[in-house]
């Protein structure tokens, strides 16, 4: 077979039997050392094709990696091949060999000097860190956390299948937890669609002293590719039946033998994988078939594992030899060959249905993580995601538009049986989580109460029939309706699209002519930001006169929880931008108790029965008036302002509720917090932005972000998405925290590279 390319060229590795198996047994070892460089070639080409393909790797843009192996040999393989500059970190472990290779490759080795707290593994990622500020759009491919480093095993799966047929038992070291989850994951699907759902039998290989599997750290082992000393995202405990651990001895003993017995120069994780796979097959019965992954070859371990003083040298000599496993109860000291059941439940993925782009949208991924969930994106546009290429997210491009191209997508690459719920952070697509939640049988919302939720003029309609004070509302179609439905409301009127978000297009007319003419502006879009069809309608609208608010509530065990309520304060009419939220509001019991029963009746009325819901409302002469109910968060950070000033986390919770986990709700006394959003006050490209980490040092500041870079285009706010940045702080008081949000504003400058003088945001 002849490739285009040495990218094409991986995989394809050949599968031997060993001599070692008693007759009626077949062992084979899948002979992944055969990739150009090694096994983890895969995950270079999954990795970096992947970000290319999705817009996270710019071309020509850098990667920086710490690894100390094959990882690194693959990432300069397929950098170099595909025109990216390729900086590897590592540590004094590495040999001579890899060394080499890299150089010869064109890449830039950084050498750390000492271990820090956790080892060298932690001292790389301190270096790493160094190089990302120094490199700004460089991409991290996170071996141990990326979910594209399993999935890239899905290609070794199906090659196995295509050689063997049925697999009973499968063996593979572990140390970042990818190769051996993955090849088990995709093998067990291919399995069960075979009708042998219980076929495969799961076995581990780990290096005492990792701390993988419930054991203590020694950062000194000596064997590469094989054990950590951090535990990675990507090691899926329930996919894996059994751990072996061996000594640093006894895999080298196994490597030598595995040279020896059966003619493959292998490294240390393949002798570990030959040495467990043998003892399974001398105790296998007859007819069984056992494969074992081995991932490197042994060229650069000459000076180590096939040097005849190097046991002695290295103090390896004192170390235990067992000629077979002694099993342990999980969890117990070992200091040589021994086994164990590995205690697990399924891992549970929780499916994002799309994000926002601001605010919470990445964060919800590491909070998923936190909650041990597997989360997963879908989306059509990942690019649209800043940062996703390290939010530790398996992501699976799909049309997110249309509600069977979306489920189609999910049973294509997802079973059914792992889904754990499913959510979004998204206004756009929470009609979609809905129906795809109802599809998976997962909890959700009522996908009818999300579409009330969605379509403006339903709401209004449902709100009013219950007895709701309403502003008058009148839908139009068409531009030339738009004096009559004046007429109704009466000047000034607000004219706004009926499904949008993040106040786009709202506005504030004081003309007939004013409100026709925007109307007649947003009836002429078709779709929205996201590329979806919108509804040709229009609402003109009564001005609802009072301070604004929103409510943040949370259903828990079917019993709606009021979290708070938060103030809002708006840019100058005629646009409705939020710049300022506070929390909690400042409001006398009374009106407090009056919004709180306003909001429950509008919630019940439209029909929402889970998960988090937030709706904005004015208090007006007449009472509270619901502007709109959100079947989701609260955007704009109040879930983070609710955390800060000490309620609940209402993020994490809202994720507990889509995977039908118990919602908790801590309080702790509460301060005031808020979050001010940095704005720009004239159009053009943005040079610099000065005075941030001087807003950071402020006395009650906690956070100042900007999501904006030079280069960027920026404007002054017409919506939300228009904001450039936020500074959350918390006071003992409404008045300190208004001086402390006005004092962090006023210490950011921009800098237009149409401009000479610097601009205040303020």
């Amino acid at each position: 077979m002849i490739f285009n390319d040495l990218v094409d060229a991986i995989g394809h590795t050949p599968a031997v039997r060993l001599r070692a198996a008693p007759a009626g047994v077949t062992a084979v070892a899948k002979l992944e050392l055969q990739n150009l460089f090694a096994m983890k070639d895969r995950v270079a080409r999954q990795v970096i094709t992947e970000a290319r393909e999705n817009g996270v790797l710019a071309p020509g843009a850098p990667i920086i990696e710490s690894s100390s192996g094959t990882m690194a040999l693959g990432l300069a393989l397929v950098g170099s091949s595909l025109g990216h500059p390729v900086h590897i970190v590592t540590d004094p472990r590495i040999d001579a060999i890899t060394l080499a290779k890299l150089k010869a490759l064109g890449c830039s080795v950084h050498v750390v000097e000492a271990m820090t707290a956790n080892g060298w593994q932690s001292a790389r990622l301190e270096r790493l860190a160094a190089l990302r500020e120094e490199y700004p759009g460089a991409f991290w491919p996170r071996q141990y956390t990326n979910p594209q480093n399993p999935l890239a095993y899905a290609a070794l799966a199906q090659e196995l299948v295509a050689d063997l047929g049925t697999i009973d038992v499968l063996v593979g070291a572990t140390g970042s937890g990818g190769s051996l989850c993955g090849t088990a994951r995709a093998l067990r699907r291919a399995l069960e669609a075979a009708g042998k759902s219980d076929a495969l039998r799961v076995v581990g290989v780990d290096a005492v002293g990792s701390v993988l599997f419930g054991q203590p750290d020694q950062p000194g082992r000596r064997q590469s590719g094989i054990g950590n000393s951090l535990i990675p995202g990507n090691l899926d405990y329930a996919e894996i039946d059994e751990i072996h651990w061996l000594n640093d001895r006894e895999a080298f003993v196994a490597t030598r033998d595995l040279a020896r017995d059966e003619g493959i120069f292998a490294g240390n994780s393949s002798g570990s994988v030959y040495r467990v796979l043998k003892h399974l097959a001398a105790t296998a019965a007859p007819g069984t078939r056992i494969v074992g992954i081995f991932p490197d070859r042994g060229d650069r371990y000459a000076d180590s594992i096939y040097h005849d003083d190097y046991g002695q040298q290295a103090g390896l000599d004192e170390l235990p030899v067992r000629a077979e496993p002694i099993e342990v109860a999980y969890g117990t000291e070992v200091d040589g060959w021994a086994r164990s059941r590995v205690p697990s439940s399924p891992r549970r993925r929780l499916l994002f249905v799309e994000s926002n782009t601001t605010g919470t949208g990445m964060l919800a991924f590491s909070r998923a993580r936190d909650l041990g969930l597997a989360p997963v994106l879908l989306t059509n546009l990942p690019s649209r995601y800043p940062g996703i290429g390290e939010a530790d997210c398996q992501v699976i491009r799909c049309d997110t538009n249309h509600a069977d191209a979306l489920e189609a997508a999910v049973r294509a690459h997802i079973d059914p049986d792992e889904v754990g719920g499913v959510t979004t952070t998204s206004e756009f697509y929470l009609e979609a989580a809905a129906s795809l939640a109802a599809s998976l049988g997962v909890p959700a919302n009522p996908p009818a109460a999300v579409r009330a939720c969605r379509r403006k003029s339903v709401t209004r309609r449902m709100l009013a029939n219950a007895g709701l004070p309403q502003p008058v509302s009148v839908p139009v179609a068409r531009a030339a309706e738009v004096p009559a439905a004046v007429a109704a409301t009466g000047l000034p009127c607000v004219v706004k699209p009926a499904s949008d978000s993040a106040s786009s297009g709202v506005l504030l007319c004081t003309s007939v002519e004013q409100a026709q003419d925007h109307a007649a502006k947003l009836l002429a879009v078709t779709h929205n930001v996201r590329g979806q069809a919108v509804p040709p309608e229009v609402l003109v609208e009564e001005l609802a006169q009072g301070p604004e608010f929103s409510v943040e509530a949370i259903f828990a065990n079917g019993v709606l929880h009021v979290v708070g309520i938060t103030r809002k304060t708006l840019s100058a009419p005629p646009l409705f931008v939020e710049l300022r939220h506070t929390f909690p509001a400042l409001l006398d019991e009374a009106a407090a108790r009056e919004i709180e029963q306003a909001v429950r009746t509008a919630i019940e009325t439209i029909g929402l029965r889970h998960g988090a819901c937030h709706t904005e409302l004015r208090l007006t002469a007449a009472g509270p008036t619901i502007i709109e109910i959100n079947a989701r968060l609260a955007g704009g950070m109040i879930p983070e302002l609710i955390r800060q000033a000490g309620g609940p986390d209402l993020l994490t919770q809202q994720l507990r509720a889509a995977a039908g986990m118990t919602i908790e709700l801590p309080w702790g006394p509460l301060s005031p917090t808020g979050v001010a959003f940095v704005t720009c006050p004239a159009e053009g490209q943005l040079a610099s932005l000065d005075g941030v980490e001087s807003a950071r040092q402020l006395r009650g500041v906690t956070e100042v972000q900007i999501s904006r870079r030079p280069g960027d285009p920026v404007r002054p706010a017409t919506d939300a998405y228009d904001r450039i940045g936020y500074v959350i702080a918390s006071a003992s008081s409404v008045a300190q925290l208004d001086q402390s949000l006005d004092a962090a504003l006023n210490c950011i400058t921009v800098q237009l590279a149409n401009e000479e003088a610097r601009a205040s945001l303020t």
